[in-house]
């Protein structure tokens, strides 16, 4: 199983992030807005349309606000497994560190899945601003 890890830093408060990011149905709007184009909440999951037209569907796994970390998982004709975790750390009163981990199978797709991640996170530091380690 490939698993793929990111981190990147964030010029906002880890609380600001966090509330974005535990805001299962407002990616598009106050996470990754332009790489996530449309949420649509459907019970436990979400249908996420992305900017290149591609849409998943993923299953909220767990939200804990104390440790503020976010599971998810999405099952798909092209992926057999996809778990992805995302937690948001404190770094300071005016920044934080975001990771963002996810195992996936097939091994083959894992390049896509990270090229995805990277647009991901480049969009957050649009929306929280980039801040240099």
């Amino acid at each position: 199983m490939a698993s793929i890890h990111k981190e990147i830093f964030l010029g906002a408060p880890a609380d600001d992030v966090w509330s974005a990011l535990a805001d299962f149905g407002a990616l598009h709007t106050r996470l990754v807005p332009g790489f996530v184009t449309d949420t649509k909440l459907d019970g436990d999951a979400r249908i996420v349309t992305f900017a290149n037209g591609s849409v998943a569907r993923e299953r909220l796994v767990t939200c804990d606000h104390d440790r503020q970390r976010l599971v998810y998982a999405i099952v798909s004709e092209r992926i057999s497994q996809h778990s992805a975790s995302a937690q948001v750390f404190a770094d300071g009163d005016a920044r934080c560190r975001f990771v963002w981990t996810a195992d996936v199978l097939p091994n083959e797709i894992a390049p896509y899945m990270s090229e995805q991640m990277d647009l991901g996170l480049a969009a957050m530091q649009t929306q929280f601003g980039k801040v240099a380690r």
